[in-house]
């Protein structure tokens, strides 16, 4: 059965009215973020989640958390007063999965150059933007001035390769969007142009709407989907990113739900 692009609307609505609220987002590493009401703090606070954003949710919450205690409440200050000395020895028994001490070291070295050349990440990211609907660049811009400090591995992905660069498009959502649940910052970058984060959920979403045949979450997808969700609300088409991947992350909010809630229709969009 194919129904339109306003009864899927309807459905998606009222998933985001129920879920898309605070009290579930824990466990969710942008929870961290909440803890900064100054951008120059929530974006660092921001690239360092997203960038340990990956694997399972209780890790990534340990890991995060690890990083920013140490960094301490003035992240900002923390990260333009960094001596690569110091900021070795202290994350040098960190270890996340991929990632050590020297990954993290170098991304804050980098960072710390970020800044001192733009001034925040915000402004790094947006100085050739110019109302553009292309974030690549801006995400290319920022990885490679901290790539020239030192290698901090993969905690920075490639926008220009085929990956769907998840956990950039998560800082990126985070950043940009403001209501209940993203905090924002960066204002003069429009929703619009967001691509939606495929992790393993969305991309079972993303199927389980038709929006996608791709047998991998990669780049090529992740437009897919966030085109299937542009036709539904083109001004905000991550909107229902944070309320649909609450299913199967979530205590008690699983994907077989989620699909009968949907019903397994095929929307025509």
């Amino acid at each position: 059965m194919k129904i339109g692009v306003q009864k899927l609307r309807s459905k998606l609505d009222q998933l985001y009215s129920a879920y898309n609220r605070k009290p579930y987002v824990d466990p969710d590493p942008l929870l961290f973020l909440y803890n900064y009401p100054d951008v120059r703090d929530r974006e660092i606070a921001g690239i360092i989640a997203s960038s340990l954003a990956y694997g399972r949710v209780a890790m990534i919450m340990q890991a995060v958390s690890a990083v920013l205690d140490k960094m301490g409440p003035d992240l900002h200050g923390f990260v333009v007063n960094a001596d690569p000395e110091n900021i070795a020895g202290m994350f040098q028994n960190f270890k996340y999965r991929f990632a050590t001490g020297d990954h993290l070291s170098a991304l804050i070295m980098g960072l710390q150059a970020v800044i001192a050349d733009y001034g925040s990440l915000g402004a790094c990211f947006t100085v050739d933007q110019a109302g553009g609907t292309d974030l690549s660049e801006g995400l290319a811009r920022i990885r490679t001035r901290v790539l020239r400090e030192g290698d901090a591995g993969h905690l920075l992905a490639d926008p220009g390769k085929a990956s769907a660069c998840k956990r950039s498009h998560l800082f990126l959502r985070w950043m940009v969007r403001k209501d209940q649940v993203d905090p924002g910052g960066w204002s003069t970058i429009p929703a619009s142009a967001l691509t939606c984060p495929v992790d393993a959920h969305m991309f079972k979403i993303g199927h389980m709407l038709g929006f996608t045949k791709r047998r991998s979450a990669d780049g090529i997808c992740a437009a897919q989907i966030t085109q299937g969700f542009r036709r539904i609300n083109p001004a905000d088409p991550v909107k229902y990113d944070f309320c649909l991947t609450r299913f199967g992350i979530r205590d008690g909010l699983d994907m077989a739900e989620l699909k009968g809630f949907l019903k397994d229709d095929v929307y025509d969009v």
